[in-house]
């Protein structure tokens, strides 16, 4: 017999299954109430045993969760689930996707410019020469480079060593607001996030000290371009984390430098100081292209012995055509003049909003990087507001754990001439929503 949300099964495995169905489709949504543990088994006509088994199977891998006396509830971002954002609906501005401009990206290098061999992985997992201009790019940041390897991305080297290092149920430090695909990885791979607060210098070291003493056993953080916030660390700012760090010399410190070549602002690592276990991790997306799904990282040796033999066991290494093109262009002038360009361009897009935004009162957030966080009270009224007036924003909910609402907007493509627009369409749709509500 099915439950008013439509459960089903007689075995746990099955009572799992049907649980998981409903969240992946949309029927049991975040928050969502699941039957006490004997009224189900009643419903179903099997034992508690049997529906207590399945709802802890559901526990371990992110699906829902147990509030004591609030009962068992579905995650408020569950692993089969996903925060990907709407489709742009035809005919807006998007500024909820925060890609790149195309038109500052490089061509692929063409096939003439591969060396001979780049079809084989060879004895080694690593073409030398892009090793040695990681290690160059890296060590020009102050970024020890004693250890360095290659993955499939920052996700996936992230997701990679979270899996080795982490067990189901352990709690990792995370960015709130912050990266959306992050907190839904943590939430897959079934384990805990811990939101630590951020303002225009990062992540906050009360915050992060909180963290820690709940028992956090990984810390995942952005030392510049902060997603969606914007924040950047200042040398205040790192010395206060890397001190707080350096009481927990367990916790592996996880820096996700995802916006590298594309940020005027400068790196001050938390690497290179006290911290023994640490990785710092820089991807190419946002500056050679998404499809290049490639990333470099520094780290302690424990944890390079660690990601390197988990890879070794799944795709064996990152495929030399791949470390091909992305040394080719690494290495190309005229790709790093275009780089360059990007830079000034971004940086001078986001302050642009920032100022006409600013001219209206508003309070936003976007010290470095392509986006720009603007807290608001209610962020479906802004989204639809603005989508009114032809623009498409990212509504704050999927970056957030605990922290307030707000919308990000992604300036890489807005011109700063359509600055002044937007800016003042969002004051329009701000006095219309207090007109609404009363605010």
């Amino acid at each position: 017999m099915a439950t008013q949300y439509g459960i089903s099964g007689t075995t746990a495995k099955g009572i799992a299954a049907s649980v998981e169905r409903g969240v992946a489709e949309g029927v049991l949504g975040p928050g969502a109430a699941l039957p006490p543990v004997r009224r189900l088994a009643d419903e179903l006509g099997v034992s508690p045993g049997t529906v207590a088994t399945a709802y802890k199977e559901l526990r371990g891998r992110g699906i829902v969760v147990t509030r004591g006396r609030g009962g068992t509830v579905v995650a408020s971002a569950p692993a089969v689930a996903s925060r990907r954002p709407p489709k742009v609906p035809p005919g807006l501005r998007d500024l909820a996707g925060g890609h790149p401009d195309p038109g500052l990206l490089p061509g692929l290098v063409p096939p003439s410019r591969l060396a001979p061999g780049a079809r084989s992985h060879r004895s080694t997992p690593r073409l030398a020469r892009l090793e040695e201009v990681v290690r160059d790019w890296l060590r020009a940041d102050g970024v020890p480079v004693d250890h360095v390897t290659f993955a499939h991305g920052a996700l996936d080297l992230i997701g990679r060593l979270l899996s080795v290092e982490l067990r189901p149920g352990d709690a990792v430090a995370m960015e709130d607001p912050g990266y959306h695909h992050l907190l839904d990885l943590v939430t897959a791979l079934g384990l805990r996030s811990v939101p630590v607060a951020v303002d225009d210098e990062g992540m906050r070291p009360d915050a992060l000290r909180g963290a820690l003493r709940a028992g956090v056993r990984a810390v995942v953080c952005s030392p510049r371009a902060q997603n969606p916030y914007g924040g950047c660390f200042s040398a205040e700012r790192r010395d206060a984390l890397r001190e707080a760090l350096e009481e927990q010399p367990d916790v592996l410190v996880v820096e996700n430098d995802h916006a590298s070549a594309v940020t005027e602002a400068p790196l001050r690592t938390l690497t290179g100081g006290g911290l023994p276990r640490w990785v710092h991790v820089r991807t190419v997306s946002k500056f050679l292209g998404a499809d290049l799904r490639w990333a470099a990282a520094a780290c302690d040796a424990t944890t390079l012995a660690r990601h390197d033999g988990r890879l070794l066991l799944t795709s064996g290494w990152v495929s030399h055509l791949l470390q091909e093109a992305v040394y080719g262009l690494l290495t190309d002038e005229a790709t790093r003049a275009l780089v360059s360009r990007a830079r000034e361009t971004y940086a001078l897009r986001r302050t642009a909003l920032l100022r006409e935004l600013g001219a209206r009162d508003f309070e936003a957030h976007g010290a470095s990087g392509m986006n720009v966080w603007v807290p608001v009270a209610d962020e479906s009224a802004v989204v639809n507001g603005l989508r009114s007036y032809g623009w498409w924003v990212a509504a704050g909910a999927r970056f957030r754990l605990s922290s307030g609402p707000g919308v990000r907007i992604s300036v890489a493509e807005l011109e700063p001439a359509d600055a002044a627009r937007l800016a003042s369409d969002f004051a329009a749709v701000l006095g219309e929503s207090e007109a609404t509500y009363g605010g």
